[in-house]
């Protein structure tokens, strides 16, 4: 099987594959030296790299600007190792395990963020996240990042070599901060490199870690990529045992991936027929081309803009260079405007392309969604529709606070009616909040994801805004299986884990929202997978040196089959759907021992073959086929193997486990 590969059942190595970046484009750079124990370890020449990119490299303590803190190395470095391990279903706690498209997955979140980063690479359209925030308070989450005094102490260098505390104050900020952003910071490392050119991320945050968050988002996103930080109103009323004062906000953070391709938050709706600008103003000032055959959704009669028409708005201006002719409510000519912009043109295109650019009598550009007029997003979430006018098509249940976006006290009576339960979990969000966020990416096919997924919100306002508007969205929940504690209402209720509760919240709010669209088709399932170690024994990953050792105890056929005995065919296509970049959502069919996946886009079978049954896949013309490595009955399967695809599929990559 000359052709065929091993699967590498783990994840690449991103220090690994930096490093080979980095060697391709400055090739002189890359050297070797001896480690502290005289082993050969590759490098980089820094003065070589600083001629190659004529700038000067910062080292050692020399001043510079920067944000740090104790182990942020160690937590880059963390970012990057690889891991093997894989992600088992679990048919019996999914809903419609054959058919969804959506995913909640038990685990930790880097780990599993690691394993979801080479099948979903610039794939998600929407973080959302509400990760623990630093209080030092214990609820349900583990929010408590607090350090022993001591121990950061000593990793902070505020002791000299006899012992003598360098600095006064025990209560540095550092001391407090230091875990939540070694926690925070490879999670979001990792979760960039899943956004989509044109994603974005939220994240929601308190007063206490508002600041640094902010400053470790520009280092990961960077500044340039910042969109807003949005201020929610989550409670009617203070809570008059605050310290200090009443607290009535929390923030969130909204950071683009590439703010180029970034075509920005769409916020109020409003189905009045008159036109509105929605190009908002910004530094950014430049010309910009609307093609002909654009479509109007207003065709009262034709009309001529004239050349170089000029036409003021507020503090927006639009100039068009070139006449522009409407005939049928259909754009005749290519028509350039000069003004400030805040879509770049391959956005502008790709709306025009769709039919959502308009050029209307009064000179003003459109873009229209579900013919509603459009507003930027506000920056102040509980004031936007506090005019009363409709926000979208989504609709929201009147009896609900907060002007629209829902409060703490909004998400806890969500909760209670779905579970039946009170205080079942602390500082949820709203499913509402959650949804308005949504309808601002203006996406209806848009993958989602949560890994702080905790009640499994951002799940519920998925499912409830695609059965109200029809769209396709996908989530993706992620959330560590915490244990409830023992005197918790949750552990009461006879949820053991955060995990449980969010599924349950699931099911209940699938079943609710299809009562209410009788018979329209909404994705209300999804699959359960678990984090697990790897389904391959160390043998797989280290053959040799487990060869030498098996022949030294002569237990060589112990070594034979390198898979644990624990795992089913179905982990095992799991964790290569993973390895090869498959989606995990993908449609999965099963006849006798043979999986095919997305219409035998992938064929696996992990039993036993012959000539027979390689040959009948081979004949399917499958891009990946992939087989165990002890699968093969007889010499002669194993033989004829790559004869028989070369002769019926000879593109089909093969791969053995």
């Amino acid at each position: 099987m000359n052709n065929t590969e091993k699967l590498a059942m783990r994840t690449p190595s991103l220090a690994d594959e930096n490093f080979a970046a980095l060697a391709a484009l400055f090739p002189n750079a890359v050297t070797e030296t001896l480690d502290e124990n005289g082993s050969v370890v590759r490098a980089i020449d820094k003065d070589v790299l600083a001629q190659e990119i004529n700038t000067h490299v910062v080292e050692g303590r020399e001043e510079r600007y920067q944000f740090t803190w104790p182990d942020k190395r160690k937590s880059l470095l963390l970012a990057n190792a690889p891991i093997a391990a894989a992600l088992r279903p679990c048919r019996d706690e999914s809903v419609d395990f054959d058919t969804t498209e959506n995913l909640y997955i038990e685990g930790d979140n880097l780990d599993v963020l690691k394993l979801l980063r080479e099948t979903y690479l610039n794939r998600v359209k929407m973080i959302y996240i509400d990760p623990p925030y630093n209080t030092g308070k214990d609820f349900i989450y583990e929010d408590d990042f607090v350090e022993e005094t001591g121990e950061f102490l000593r990793r902070d260098g505020q002791f000299d070599e006899q012992g003598n505390r360098l600095t006064p104050n025990l209560d540095s900020n550092g001391r407090f901060h230091t875990d939540w952003l070694n926690m925070i910071y490879p999670r979001l490392r990792v979760a960039r490199d899943l956004l989509t050119d044109d994603g974005v991320i939220f994240i929601s945050i308190d007063d206490n870690e508002e600041d640094n968050l902010k400053k470790v988002c520009n280092e990961v996103f960077g500044s340039v990529n910042f969109v807003a930080c949005l201020v929610w109103e989550k409670k009617k009323k203070g809570a008059f045992l605050s310290k200090h004062y009443i607290n009535m906000k929390e923030y969130i953070l909204v950071y683009a991936k590439n703010a180029s391709s970034f075509s920005g938050l769409v916020g109020e709706l409003n189905s009045d027929s008159e036109t509105y600008p929605c190009i908002k103003t910004t530094n950014a000032r430049g010309t910009r081309t609307i093609k002909a055959g654009t479509t109007s959704k207003y065709k009262d009669k034709d009309y001529v803009v004239a050349k170089n028409t000029r036409i003021s708005s507020g503090n927006m201006e639009l100039i068009y260079l070139d006449e522009a002719v409407i005939k049928d409510g259909i754009l005749q000519n290519d028509v350039m405007i000069d003004s400030n912009w805040i879509y770049s043109q391959p956005a502008l295109d790709g709306f025009a392309k769709d039919g959502l650019i308009y050029i209307t009598q009064d000179l003003y550009i459109r873009r229209i969604v579900n013919e509603e007029r459009t507003k930027m997003l506000k920056d102040l979430l509980s004031r936007v529709g506090s005019d009363g006018k409709s926000l979208s098509t989504y609709k929201f249940d009147v009896n609900l606070n907060n002007g629209g976006w829902g409060t703490n006290e909004d998400a806890n009576d969500e909760l209670h009616k779905l579970l039946g339960q009170q205080y079942l979990f602390d500082f949820t969000k709203p499913s509402r909040l959650i949804a308005k966020i949504i309808q601002s990416v203006n996406d209806p096919n848009a993958i989602i994801l949560d890994f702080f997924s905790g009640s499994a919100t951002t799940a519920h306002a998925v499912m409830q805004f695609n059965a109200e508007d029809g769209g396709k969205r996908k989530f993706i929940m992620v959330q560590l299986p915490e244990v409830c504690a023992e005197d918790s209402e949750a552990a009461k209720a006879g949820y053991k884990t955060i995990c449980e509760i969010g599924k349950e919240r699931i099911r209940r709010a699938g079943v609710k929202i299809k009562e209410s669209i009788q018979g329209q088709q909404v994705d209300t399932g999804f699959r359960v997978l678990k984090l697990d170690s790897s389904n391959m024994k160390d043998v797989y990953y280290t053959p040799d040196e487990f060869l030498t050792m098996a022949q030294k105890q002569q237990n060589f056929f112990d070594f034979m089959d390198n898979i644990k005995e624990d795992r089913s065919d179905e982990d095992l296509l799991f964790q290569v759907m993973l390895d090869l970049g498959v989606p995990l959502s993908a449609k999965i069919t099963k006849n006798s021992d043979v999986f095919s996946v997305n219409d035998n886009y992938l064929i696996a079978c992990f039993k036993q073959v012959d000539t027979a049954l390689i040959t009948e896949i081979a004949k399917k013309k499958p891009y990946y086929a992939v087989f165990r490595d002890s699968s093969f009955s007889n010499d002669s399967a194993m033989v004829n193997f790559e004869q028989v695809f070369a002769t019926y599929s000879p593109n089909t990559i093969r791969r053995v486990l």
